[in-house]
């Protein structure tokens, strides 16, 4: 009774909210799962369960090894996007933190991208990559050809090679703001203290920030590349608005779309349910990390 007291009005204020979760995000989990083994490829439903076969089928029996190349395409991209916004972030918050005239006004402009969705970005995006060179030349490549640069033009996101890593750009640029944030508070969280007692052991400013102030950014950084990470998994809506439903930009999130359209249901759940087993292996480790520092602390 005493237990009850103690805990009831506690769960009785979070019951909304556990109700909410076990049903909207657990229960559609749960959902997604039975839909990805069973054998429900159209809208006339499931007839029974296949087991394992749909997620067999991506990685063997997919047309044009369709998935792997949607994998393949993910990975480039996260590459990319994780480096460009960590080096991109990182450099931002140094110059601030090492003391700039304005620094509310540079705050502002690294972060203002953040506020623009993806979808309004990427149509501007899919303008600057024009692919076109020569009198067809528009958005970056135009520039280029004005200052007489023409062989920085190229094919952006439509060429074969590296066309992904192209398409990182945009969501570079559109988040390497909110890293820089997460950096610059990294910063203004180490103790004077430290610096001091560095200047004091006769530390110059390479060793100082090399020995006393990057190391202890260690679980921002960890933290910012568990965030990017996670968000370049589930990239949709900043590839459908530069390129649309292209082969050579085709990433796991743009092929569950495609799939749900032809009805596909099963197919779909099975990517999806894969997707969220990346992101769990993500983020599960970090979060197990954490708890850990957390108690020795």
């Amino acid at each position: 009774m005493r237990r009850l007291r103690h805990w009831g009005p506690g769960l009785l204020l979070l019951s909304p909210s556990l109700i909410l979760l076990a049903v909207f995000v657990y229960g559609l989990i749960a959902w997604t799962t039975k839909v990805s083994v069973s054998d429900e490829h159209n809208a006339r439903g499931s007839k029974g369960f296949v087991g394992l076969d749909n997620y067999v089928n991506l990685f063997t029996n997919d047309i044009n090894d369709r998935f792997l190349h949607s994998l393949k395409n993910l990975l480039i991209f996260t590459v990319v996007f994780m480096a460009g916004t960590m080096v991109m972030g990182l450099l931002w918050a140094f110059l601030l933190e090492r003391g700039v005239r304005g620094e509310g006004f540079f705050r502002t402009i690294y972060l203002f991208p953040m506020a623009v969705s993806f979808v309004a970005s990427g149509v501007v995006w899919r303008w600057l990559m024009n692919p076109g060179t020569g009198d067809n030349a528009g958005g970056l490549n135009a520039v280029f050809g004005a200052v007489h640069l023409e062989f920085l033009q190229n094919t952006w996101w439509t060429n074969p090679d590296w066309g992904m890593a192209a398409m990182a750009m945009p969501a570079i640029w559109q988040l390497s703001g909110y890293v820089m944030a997460l950096f610059l508070a990294g910063f203004r969280g180490i103790p004077q203290e430290l610096r001091e007692a560095a200047a004091m052991d006769g530390a110059s400013t390479y060793r100082l920030y090399r020995n006393v102030i990057f190391p202890q950014l260690t679980p921002v950084a960890l933290s910012a590349l568990i965030i990017v990470g996670h968000m370049s998994m589930k990239m949709f809506d900043l590839i459908m608005s530069v390129s649309g439903a292209q082969w050579l930009t085709e990433v796991p999130a743009v092929y569950v779309w495609q799939a749900l359209l032809t009805s596909d249901y099963a197919k779909a759940a099975a990517i999806s349910i894969i997707l969220l087993l990346l992101v769990a292996v993500v983020i599960v480790p970090y979060l197990i990390w954490t708890n850990r520092t957390e108690k020795k602390a």
